[in-house]
């Protein structure tokens, strides 16, 4: 329920209203400029249907129910379907016959104004829905209607969420609450949760989504969970949105009581056979199964002497009578512990291309580690021609935060999607390898369903860049900040927040390109000191190699030689430290702290310059954001707040206990400008958290 605060501010037209979140983007609120208010209402009074529409098809109602829902809201209009408008004005949908309009695929759509007519064109339900999602988004951003002509389609197939949700409502890396999805209840109970999830997702084109952890559990192909997963399906199926499950290996083992799992084993084969039928019974439209195996513990072929191609396979040939496909994640770094872990996943899979099935999709993280602040992108993309891929990006910040940093995530998916990998010549970027993308999600059963209110932000991104990669950042803020504020005089200033908020992070957790300094386990705060595991690559001092003499991992040529998976332009660059763009310098080279940057300073006065400057960055947003107390919600203004003292608070942490740690080593003076540490690094090792979030269940 919303509630009018007493702060109206009637000479500019608008009224603070107290928001709890719950409504994301989707707000519908009435446009308070009564001039382009009435203007809209002119052109959208009324709404014909062209013949061939299914009003019974419920992807159709769908769009139906949220034009209702959204011209309401923004024109306080009862929006009806008639059988034709009167005169040429008013808002026609229509389907297109095959072989009309050929610039309009599949899920895509046209909306185009000619003599007072505004028609929305397609070739499906989908796309009527995510035409109608479009046009409520043109009104929420006050954009002029007259004259327009755009024709929009999803740059690929498939764009999914990817849930670490476990059947227990607990969530891994999850820092918004626990699941929405509540198993314990389903079929029966419908929650409302989940229809606005669907519609949330489908207003940014999102089309698919895995409601079930990678870490599986083989108990989600039982028959009662299986129907559970049904009625699931049955609501997204409206919002255009296939439901997907991760596939446990060993589950014909787990649960078939077979004795292997090996994927050559007929009983195995028929195995998979018999329970890809059964899903299909009750799912006619299931997407199909992503599986995360032989990594981090999880079962796989290898232990049957097979390889990740064998083991897609076997699942692949159990979906494909169906339709159905399966995305195998390239997320390894079992094979090998004194190899460096950001070349594992290429040696493992670029030699098997070639070798899926069809219907396979090989699922790479955007960078050769795990979800760092910042990463150079995977080399696997571009290297496996014949293998479609999915860029595997992560919404929920477990190493950004942890969900209580404001860190816009726009830029980084930008700039992996835009880096040239040169695998095909110059201007072979990621993003035109890639057969889709899939977000690890960050929602939860928090109010405002991502816990920070400016998470919301990110999930909005990668739903925009997955329909059209070829937008900027700074034009998806504008949008969010628009359909997210209500006053126009916040919106500039959220949107440089936004955009340089991730930044300030990199810099002060891994400046320079050092990567993977977080404390074990959880993952929360800095341990740039940890060195006692008993795998290498999982202690961050694995990562940075800072001694006496200096810092960073050299994968060149006289080190792992990890640099050899790029393309040679891409070696060319990065393998010189002079050329070296800087924010990637120690991902690739080991320094002296006395090497000589681009400007002058050395290695250890722009490192700590760096780490200062991400905290100052903070400061500067969290001032930022206090100037704007008028302006927002109290309720949101306050939640922001606490957010940002949090960051403050753990930015300086981050600043004081890396430099304190490096000093240690080095001896060496911070600059001027750079406060000294407050404690000692015995202080900051000795720091305890055993009940940070992120830490995974033992069980």
């Amino acid at each position: 329920m919303r509630t009018t605060v007493l702060v109206i501010f009637c000479c500019l037209g608008w009224t603070i209203r107290a928001e709890d979140g719950y409504r994301l983007w989707l707000r519908y609120d009435r446009i308070q400029d009564v001039t382009l208010r009435d203007a809209y209402a002119r052109q959208l009074g009324t709404l014909s249907l062209s013949p061939g529409i299914d009003t019974t098809d419920v992807q159709v109602g769908a769009a139906l129910k949220e034009l209702r829902t959204g011209l309401d809201g923004l024109l306080g209009i009862d929006l009806a379907p008639a059988s034709a408008p009167p005169g040429n004005t008013g808002l026609q949908l229509t389907l297109l016959p095959s072989g009309r309009d050929s610039s309009v695929g599949e899920e895509g759509y046209r909306i185009h104004n000619a003599d007072g007519r505004l028609t929305l064109a397609a070739r499906d339900g989908s796309g009527l829905l995510y035409g109608t999602f479009h046009l409520l988004r043109l009104l929420q951003t006050g954009q002029v209607l007259e004259g327009i002509d755009l024709v929009e389609n999803p740059a690929y197939d498939l764009r999914i969420l990817n849930h670490w949700d476990n059947l227990d409502g607990t969530v891994e890396r999850g820092y918004a609450g626990f699941s929405i999805f509540n198993w314990h209840t389903l079929p029966e109970v419908i929650d409302q949760r989940y229809v606005d999830y669907a519609r949330a997702c489908a207003s940014v084109g999102i089309n698919a989504t895995v409601v079930t952890n990678v870490n599986a559990n083989s108990l989600i192909f039982r028959k009662d969970y299986l129907r559970k997963a049904a009625a699931l399906a049955d609501v997204f199926r409206a919002y255009g949105i296939k439901l997907y499950l991760t596939a446990r290996f060993s589950s014909p083992v787990e649960l078939g009581g077979l004795e292997t799992a090996d994927p050559l084993d007929p009983a195995v084969i028929a195995w998979w056979r018999a329970k890809a039928d059964e899903i299909y019974t009750l799912i006619p439209d299931f997407g199909g199964f992503l599986v995360k195996a032989n990594s981090e513990g999880q079962p796989g072929p290898n232990e049957y002497g097979r390889s990740h191609a064998e083991g897609a396979n076997v699942l692949a040939d159990a979906l494909a009578p169906h339709g159905g496909t399966v995305m195998w994640r390239a997320f390894v770094y079992d094979s090998d512990p004194d190899a460096d872990r950001a070349a594992q996943a290429y040696e493992e899979f670029v030699p098997l291309d070639g070798k899926f099935r069809d219907n396979v999709l090989l699922q790479v993280k955007n960078g050769p580690i795990d979800f760092q602040p910042r990463e150079p992108f995977s080399p696997i993309f571009g290297a496996v021609p014949q293998t479609p891929v999915l860029l595997e990006v992560q919404l929920t910040k477990e190493y950004l935060g942890q969900g209580t940093h404001l860190s816009g995530l726009a830029p980084l998916f930008e700039e992996v999607l835009r880096a040239d990998t040169y695998r095909a010549g110059a201007g072979t970027t990621v993003a035109s390898t890639l057969s889709g993308i899939a977000g690890v999600a960050n929602v939860g059963t928090a109010r405002n369903w991502t816990g920070h209110p400016f998470n919301q932000a990110d999930w909005y991104a990668f739903g925009r860049l997955a329909w059209d990669p070829g937008l900027s950042s700074r034009e998806i803020y504008e949008e969010w900040a628009a359909m997210t504020f209500s006053d126009p005089g916040v919106h500039a200033t959220v949107v440089e927040m936004l955009l340089r908020s991730r930044e300030f992070v990199v810099d002060y957790m891994t400046p320079l390109g050092l990567h993977h300094l977080m404390a074990t386990g959880h993952h929360y705060g800095p341990g740039p000191w940890v060195d006692d595991l008993h795998r290498p690559e999982w202690n961050p001092a694995y990562y940075h190699r800072a001694d006496s003499a200096g810092i960073g991992f050299d994968r060149t040529a006289s080190g792992s030689n990890a640099l050899a998976q790029y393309a040679p332009e891409v070696r060319a660059t990065i393998g010189d430290p002079r050329t070296c763009p800087p924010e990637l310098l120690l991902w690739f080279h080991h320094l002296p702290w006395d090497y000589e940057m681009p400007d002058g300073t050395t290695l250890w006065n722009s490192l700590a310059r760096r780490y200062e400057a991400g905290v100052a960055g903070v400061r500067w947003m969290a001032e930022e954001w206090a100037g704007m107390a008028g302006s927002i919600d109290p309720v949101r203004h306050r939640e922001v707040t606490q957010y940002l003292r949090i960051q403050l608070r753990e930015a300086e942490w981050w600043r004081d206990a890396s430099l304190a740690y490096f000093q240690s080593l080095n001896g060496l003076p911070l600059p001027v400008g750079v406060p000294e540490p407050p404690h000692s690094v015995d202080y900051y090792k000795s720091l305890d958290y055993p009940y940070a979030p992120g830490i995974r269940p033992r069980w």
